[in-house]
């Protein structure tokens, strides 16, 4: 029997998909499973474009153009203006997801061999995309005691080696729901122009800054040949299926590579640009509401947490994910022995372990990540059932009494 490859054996796994085996084997089982693993919101996709989108006259669902539709790309260039963020259409790859465009960003950019500075815990796909371009990821480790804050320039500056290419951030953060300042943004930009880097930015969750408003890479000064922003509509209009990204730069050289490879693949989604243009049309009423139920929603998952003896937490500022904790030495153990043990009033929780988000061996032991997509009531079921969990898991570890009241942040 042939073999497969070394590289597809050695890709690391996702963190938020690999226990879904068990998840449906407990669902099989008649468990109710709320489902705070994933990124997969239960809010409607947007209603009013959806019902427009399904009134679209076409009769050939024929290729787009390899960097999208010219008219979706003049709608995300009025987008992008909203935010002070001045591109032009021809600034805009439009790509298969945002995943695609983190993709094209690595092999556009960097060589195998090369590394890219990314400050942990980050969103698990940068490893698996990371292994196949061929690039090295180097860590740069931010702490739940902060909120997970951006490091000190000088600790990115420290990490830069001659095989240094890039600095990667998520802003708002996936996973931790964090937000970085203009000066945290700025004091990157002075290590990324002084070593002469790209500084890539994942903005997919731009919406969703809760308590501040969005910084973008690419509203700060001398960065032109420097700024790449990552986007995606799949969380902006609940629209995980859409399957339509970004990659937004004003560095011609890089846009050049990365329309090579997107003239390979073709093109991006057609009917994934079409819905997408429609939603950005009068999506304001759309977005607030959003953003008012997340809103809640975190709000909602921070005063449980805070309740659970041992379990530290801290209130995330954007996004709809938050990091927490608890009073275990193995996230992935407790994670699996939720979805196969344990069971209140005929339901259990799904999280994310906490050390597929980090780089650095042995972090996160004690973490899982949250996603609060679900409504607020279930939010409450599935706290209520978190909470009855931690009182019974074999593996819990009993804190001093002066900690067992856990630690709690609010930013």
């Amino acid at each position: 029997m042939p073999a497969v490859s070394q590289r597809s054996q050695s890709v690391p796994l996702s963190p938020f998909r690999k226990l879904i085996p068990l998840a449906d084997r407990a669902r099989a089982a008649g468990k109710h499973i709320y489902h705070l693993n994933i990124g997969q919101p239960d809010i409607e996709t947007h209603p009013t474009a959806v019902a427009k989108f399904r009134k679209l006259p076409w009769q050939i669902l024929d290729y787009s153009p390899s960097n999208g539709i010219d008219s979706y790309r003049e709608a995300l260039r009025d987008y992008y203006a909203r935010f002070d963020v001045a591109v032009t259409a021809d600034e805009i790859m439009i790509t298969t997801g945002g995943s695609e465009a983190i993709l094209f960003f690595l092999l556009a950019c960097l060589d195998p061999g090369d590394e890219i500075i990314i400050p942990e815990p980050f969103y698990a796909n940068y490893n698996g995309f990371a292994h196949m371009a061929g690039v090295n990821v180097v860590p740069i480790t931010c702490t739940i005691e902060d909120g997970f804050r951006l490091p000190d320039p000088a600790e990115f500056a420290r990490k830069i080696t001659p095989h240094t290419r890039a600095i990667v951030i998520t802003n708002p953060n996936n996973p931790t729901g964090a937000c970085y300042s203009r000066a945290a943004l700025e004091g990157l930009a002075h290590i990324v122009r002084e070593h002469d880097l790209y500084l890539c930015a994942d903005e997919v969750y731009r919406e969703f800054s809760y308590d501040t408003e969005l910084q973008s890479i690419l509203q700060l000064p001398g960065l032109d040949e420097h700024a790449i922003i990552i986007d995606s509509v799949s969380k902006r209009y609940s629209a995980t299926g859409a399957r339509v990204g970004a990659l937004v730069t004003r560095n011609l050289t890089v846009r050049e590579s990365v329309d090579r490879y997107a003239k390979l693949r073709l093109s991006p989604p057609g009917l994934g640009q079409r819905l997408s243009e429609i939603m950005l049309q009068d999506d304001g009423a759309y977005l607030a509401e959003v953003k008012e139920d997340y809103t809640a929603r975190r709000d909602t998952v921070f005063r449980r947490l805070q309740t659970m003896p041992g379990v530290y937490s801290y209130k995330p500022g954007g996004a709809f994910y938050c990091f927490a904790r608890f009073p275990i030495a193995d996230s992935e153990d407790f994670c699996r022995w939720l979805l196969e043990d344990f069971s209140h009033d005929g339901a259990t929780v799904m999280l994310s372990p906490g050390p597929g988000f980090y780089a650095t061996p042995g972090l996160g032991e004690d973490e899982c990540r949250i996603a609060y997509v679900l409504k607020v009531d279930d939010l409450e079921r599935a706290m209520d059932c978190l909470a009855a969990a931690l009182e019974v898991y074999p593996g819990r570890i009993e804190l001093a009494a002066t900690a067992e009241l856990g630690g709690h942040l609010s930013q």
